[in-house]
């Protein structure tokens, strides 16, 4: 049995203020002095890494589509282990899930899965008595969800307070806050979400400080804190990324062989477990930044270049040839290469028409349209990444576009919610759109892992 006070923030929509709020929240208790555990409901990459600021601790993610409801509670405790306090952002609104499974991935269902009180931040602005009924509907729609009280956000006055925290008093729902109007802690956006933090350190700092002095301001700290330690026990143990790859069937590589991890500004993207894995596996993980670094890490053996930006970014990337030709080398040789996303268009002749690193004969443009949602793959071969036949369900979220999108032999059959190939697999190259979460199949770092063993190391680039 474990006890982590805990506490699930979520909204009617999205929209409302809802990051604004569980990252103040965070900082504000981190900076009285508690250790604060981050999580964030869904596949997004971005608020973990403001939750972390926040927190000084890794940003986890607790996607029930991507790794199965039976791993949200292993992985939260695993996440939130010598913690004082957990804190959970929601994703959308509270009853939104993955498109036509019901409540699957949905905060309500991760906040039940991990019998925690609920606190819903309402966008308040253009209304008054009518929040009551609002927060009725969200309160009674599922009695298994605990709501447990309300932060208004967006409150207009003093007037406009009164006459909100009347109506909920009728409806009895506690309002453990109720925050002004603030420009300056709301975070910059653009085509795909927030502006991640690696991109706006300084601003991102001072936006998380604001947000902390603006909750300890409008919220009682004192009540979201008694109501987090009112969540129960839970019976589960936590997820251990040694016992998932020994499960798997995968014995640890000797050898420590360097995987190198794309990061900086370009490369955001990344679940914390992934590293957790190959070092479980045997690897040793060794990160750089593509803008900055013109060579991989000494003695690379496999290369993970994850999701991010690189349309951003595609002028330094490509200005960046000495990096561009490590990497090619690299794939050349045979090594195992994994991409996703940004990864892909890296890897591609051109993005946007600036040559990157031409691994893959494809080029690759920004777009209007939005690709979103999660899907279902089957990989269609052995590869760096997965054995032939390897079920995943995973996460597509770009605004461009890859021509060809699939290469002769493709990373993955795509079998739900529409059937097609996508991605590339050519010798030790696995560059493919999806995003997959390894700790739902921990035999991902394992198969990367020994194929990185079974490689020289790269040898430094003369002259």
């Amino acid at each position: 049995m474990s006890t982590i006070p805990r506490l699930v923030i979520a909204a009617p929509a999205s929209g409302t203020g809802k990051t604004t709020v569980a990252t103040g929240l965070m900082a504000a208790f981190t900076e009285a002095g508690l250790t604060v555990s981050a999580h964030k409901v869904g596949p997004d990459y971005i608020d973990p890494g403001y939750h972390a600021l926040a927190t000084g601790r890794p940003g986890r993610n607790l996607d029930a589509y991507l790794c199965g409801p039976d791993q949200v509670e292993p992985l939260f405790l695993h996440g939130s282990a010598g913690a004082d306090l957990a804190v959970v952002e929601g994703v959308m609104g509270l009853y939104d899930g993955a498109s036509g499974y019901g409540e699957l991935a949905s905060t309500a269902q991760v906040a039940k899965l991990l019998r925690a009180p609920v606190v819903l931040v309402v966008d308040a602005s253009a209304q008054s008595r009518s929040v009551a009924a609002l927060v009725h509907g969200f309160a009674s729609w599922d009695p298994g969800v605990r709501l447990a009280g309300v932060i208004l956000n967006k409150v207009g006055s003093d007037r406009h307070e009164e006459l909100l925290r009347a109506a909920l008093d009728e409806a009895g729902v506690p309002v453990l806050g109720a925050l002004r109007r603030a420009p300056q802690v709301q975070t910059p956006s653009r085509h795909l979400g927030l502006v991640p933090v690696a991109e706006r350190q300084a601003e991102a700092v001072d936006s998380v400080r604001a947000q902390a002095a603006q909750v300890r301001e409008g919220c009682d700290l004192k009540a979201l804190l008694a109501l987090a330690h009112s969540a129960p026990e839970l019976p589960g143990t936590a997820w251990d990324p040694a016992r998932a790859v020994a499960q798997g069937g995968a014995a640890s590589v000797a050898g420590k062989p360097v995987v190198a991890v794309a990061g900086g500004a370009a490369f955001t993207f990344s679940y914390a477990e992934h590293a957790e894995l190959l070092t479980a596996a045997g690897a040793e993980v060794a990160v750089f930044d593509p803008l900055r670094d013109e060579r991989l890490p000494a003695g690379t053996q496999a290369l993970v270049i994850g999701g991010g930006f690189p349309e951003m970014y595609a002028a330094e990337l490509s200005a960046n040839e000495p990096l561009r030709r490590s990497v090619v080398a690299l794939a050349a040789s045979g090594a195992p290469v994994v991409a996703e996303c940004a990864g892909l268009l890296y890897l591609s002749r051109s993005l946007d028409g600036k040559p990157m690193c031409g691994v893959l004969p494809a080029d690759a443009r920004m777009s209007q349209r939005l690709t979103l949602g999660y899907r279902e793959a089957v990989a269609l071969s052995d590869n760096a990444l997965a054995a032939a036949g390897t079920r995943v369900r995973g996460h597509e979220f770009h605004r461009t576009v890859l021509e060809p999108g699939a290469g002769t032999s493709p990373a993955w059959g795509m079998t739900h919610p529409a059937r097609r190939v996508e991605g590339h697999v050519q010798d030790g190259v696995h560059a493919s759109y999806l995003h997959v979460h390894w700790a739902a199949e921990p035999s991902l770092a394992c198969r990367l892992a020994a194929g990185a063993a079974a490689r020289p190391p790269l040898e430094a680039p003369r002259g």
